[in-house]
């Protein structure tokens, strides 16, 4: 990958999607950076997502509105659904868990293959986790090689270009403490960063939901406290 070539990246402003803009950033890359307002209850991310995307000097940051709480189905879309909490990772299930949000994946990859198409880029980075995650059907590894596929079928540069459209996983196949290493030795600062899917106050880390509880583990298996704590 050279510098003249550009890239979208989806910047949520958690974690795994501020260590993939720093990778794509580190390949040489002009970053343009695409965040959603989806309709979820931790709508603060976005702020983080700003800040993040103005720190890092990215090419460009759109906030895309669509509006996935008309169809509820999630903790996160939902006000009436409550967040799971626990007191260890532990106690996180292993089944597909009711913050999972329908086809959020394939609506947020879509509309980020329509701005790399329209920007002329061939490279999409997406922070999926196959690890340390939730058990997102959405973040394996499967269904990312068959967007991809799907996505050099459906567009125009897919048919005629002359270079297919890659999906970039660089976090899949890493674990949350590896992820958090990797992007320290990139210089990523993590107290920029919001990973909790029901903030206190719509802004402070709960503490306990899945998200903020595997956090926790990757910063504690690196021998540090997490920088975005209070």
């Amino acid at each position: 990958m050279t510098a003249n070539r550009s890239a979208v990246v989806l910047l949520s402003g958690g974690l795994d999607s501020a260590t993939c803009l720093a990778i794509a950033k580190d390949r040489g890359l002009a970053v343009h950076a695409v965040s959603f307002r989806y309709g979820q209850r931790h709508q603060f991310e976005l702020q983080r997502a700003a800040q993040i995307a103005n720190h890092v000097g990215t090419a460009s940051h759109r906030v895309v509105d669509i509006d996935l709480a008309q169809f509820g189905g999630s903790a996160l879309t939902d006000p009436t659904v409550d967040v799971p909490k626990s007191d260890s990772v532990q106690q996180i299930g292993s089944s597909i868990p009711i913050t999972y949000v329908p086809a959020r994946n394939t609506v947020f990859l879509s509309l980020a293959l329509a701005l790399a198409e329209t920007i002329d880029s061939r490279d999409i980075f997406i922070g999926v986790n196959a690890l340390d995650y939730s058990g997102y059907p959405d973040c394996r590894g499967e269904f990312i090689r068959a967007y991809e596929a799907m996505a050099n079928l459906a567009t125009r540069a897919g048919v005629e270009g002359e270079q297919p459209l890659t999906i970039h996983t660089p976090l899949i196949d890493l674990t949350k403490a590896q992820i958090i290493a990797q992007g320290l030795a990139l210089g990523v600062d993590y107290s920029m960063t919001i990973s909790c899917y029901d903030p206190i106050d719509n802004q402070s880390p709960c503490g306990h939901c899945d998200a903020c509880l595997l956090r926790a583990k990757g910063f504690a298996e690196n021998g540090i406290v997490d920088p975005a704590l209070p």
